[in-house]
């Protein structure tokens, strides 16, 4: 009896031993972890060439661009003729950049001036003349520009300037009025307003263009200006300028 039983013993091992075996799987860990390194890898492949094209495609081109403005200039507000106005010694000075897209043939410059170099004549007797005649004596209105920024095409000639400004106006010492603000966009297309527009005319190979831009101007805290414009209403500014631009 002896000799038959004790001979099962070790087949009960060999049975059970390779089930422990088959549940432990070194290699698909191994396996795991190899896709899991080289799907990193990819990712960060990716995410390097996508980089390397997002550079490519904003890489700019830095300008320096100047601004100055001419003579037969005309300025117009309220339902009042048009003052003739020369402008000839007004000038500015900014700087513009143009993105480089590889999948882009647009040649627009961003450009915004520094208000601190834009210098725009004021309305005297010696620069306006009101119906044919100059301005009276002692009154000027003076012009100072708080924004001055916008766009340049150098493949149409369009031109888009964001402009906003105060106009002072007084006679001599004895009156002063609040300034009247005035924001437009002066445009070498077509400005339109309610009672007032204007055509501009784009750059052509000498950098000339003609910029209109037609602005709402509010009420200010003076009876006076207000009932002799007859405030709200609109003006119009009308500027011959020339605009050059160099890359750097």
């Amino acid at each position: 009896m002896g000799s038959k039983v004790n001979p099962t013993n070790p087949l009960i091992l060999c049975n059970k031993l390779p089930t422990k075996r088959r549940r432990i799987c070194p290699k698909t860990t191994s396996f795991s972890s190899a896709s899991y390194s080289q799907n990193q890898q990819k990712q960060a492949s990716t995410s390097t060439a996508n980089i390397s094209t997002q550079t490519q495609q904003l890489k700019s081109e830095l300008y320096t661009v100047n601004f100055r403005t001419l003579g037969a200039c005309k300025l117009g507000i309220s339902r009042y003729p048009d003052f003739e106005y020369n402008a000839e010694g007004g000038e500015g000075t900014g700087s513009g950049s143009k993105v480089l897209e590889s999948n882009s043939n647009d040649d627009e410059i961003l450009v915004s001036f520094d208000i601190k170099t834009l210098y725009i004549p004021p309305l005297t007797s010696s620069t306006t003349k009101f119906l044919g005649l100059p301005l009276p004596p002692f009154l000027k209105i003076r012009i100072d520009p708080e924004i001055f920024r916008g766009s340049i095409n150098q493949n149409t000639g369009k031109v888009n300037f964001e402009f906003k400004a105060k106009f002072w106006f007084s006679v001599g010492s004895i009156y002063k009025a609040p300034p009247l603000v005035v924001a437009t966009v002066l445009t070498s297309e077509e400005s339109v307003g309610k009672i007032r527009s204007g055509r501009g005319d784009r750059l052509d190979k000498e950098g000339k263009c003609r910029l209109v831009g037609v602005a709402t101007v509010d009420p200010i805290d003076d009876f006076l200006m207000n009932s002799f414009l007859g405030l709200p209403t609109e003006c119009l500014a009308n500027l011959n300028a020339i605009i050059s631009s160099n890359s750097s």
